[in-house]
């Protein structure tokens, strides 16, 4: 196709549908990245094709190489470039996107502060385009999980300070399926067009969660296990996090094979020593836990 050098991955497409192939099916409206509609994979990442320009496109690709585009994934497709949103919707719904005040309807319209506001502000820049539930790779393998932008979603609640069902919502949100099945791959804060960081808001909801209560469960078990071996003796005791973000013995079982498995290979050692040094991680976890200002500490020569 010949397309001028401004161009964006939409026009080119549409050039095709228009010159080309008039079956060539695909989503697009604003054209100006706030609509969302025309989310799509664009050489194996997804991004918003009315945003994608061509030149930035045939860079990434390489010289020589064809612009590849796909349908968004984690979604099933419905033709061409066109998937199916209601996955998507129906876990924005499950995570009951609306305000729940509690207490006396007030006389007067409820006038937040700008701060409150702010705190808020880059969760609801997002347009549910999907691009982050395209990459997730938890949504490859398990789609129980809610996913990067309802959870997103969630969080503007939960910080709104009109609503008044946090704890249920945080209490929701740590079952299965919610903020603890993320693996950190940090592919939803790499695709996201309007900089949501859609990653870093379900780790807020982490830390809300654990500090309302909510621990029993594997993901804050695994958490809190974690922290305590590294800030103990400076790297991670695997055979101890394991045990210790399991309910029980019968849920133990079920990882033994994964265990022996680790052993043979040499993951897992038979003795636990803390690393050279581990007085100093301690240090550093000890200041975190009070909110301290780390100081900089004299380099000892080991």
């Amino acid at each position: 196709m010949d397309v001028p050098d401004y161009g964006t991955v939409l026009d080119a497409l549409l050039a095709i549908r228009e010159g080309v192939d008039e079956t060539l099916t695909l989503r697009c409206s604003c054209r100006s990245h706030i609509c969302g509609s025309c989310v799509m994979k664009i050489n194996h990442r997804s991004a918003l094709a009315c945003k994608t320009k061509l030149q930035a496109a045939q860079e990434r690709a390489g010289s020589g190489h064809p612009i590849v585009v796909q349908p968004a994934g984690n979604m099933p497709v419905i033709k061409d470039l066109v998937v199916d949103l209601e996955g998507l919707w129906s876990k924005v719904r499950a995570v009951d996107p609306y305000l729940q005040p509690t207490g006396p309807v007030p006389e007067r319209e409820y006038i937040v502060s700008n701060e409150a506001m702010l705190n808020v502000r880059e969760a609801t820049a997002c347009i549910l385009c999907g691009a982050c539930m395209s990459e997730c790779t938890v949504l490859e393998v398990d789609d129980r999980f809610l996913g990067p932008a309802p959870l997103a979603k969630a969080w503007r609640f939960t910080e709104d300070p009109r609503d008044g069902a946090d704890r249920a919502r945080l209490e929701a949100l740590s079952q299965p399926g919610g903020v603890w099945d993320c693996t950190h791959c940090f592919q939803c804060v790499e695709v996201c067009p309007k900089d949501v960081r859609p990653m870093d808001r379900i780790l807020e909801l982490r830390r809300r969660a654990m500090a309302e209560g909510f621990t029993d469960n594997n993901g804050s078990r695994h958490s809190q296990a974690f922290v305590d071996s590294i800030g103990s003796t400076g790297w991670l005791d695997e055979t101890r996090v394991a045990m210790r973000s399991t309910a029980g013995l019968r849920e133990l079982r079920g990882w033994v094979g994964v265990g022996w498995r680790s052993f043979v290979r040499g993951k897992v050692p038979l003795r636990h020593r803390p690393i050279p040094g581990a007085m100093h991680v301690r240090a550093i976890f000890q200041r975190a836990a009070a909110n301290d200002p780390p100081r900089q500490v004299r380099r000892r020569e080991q």
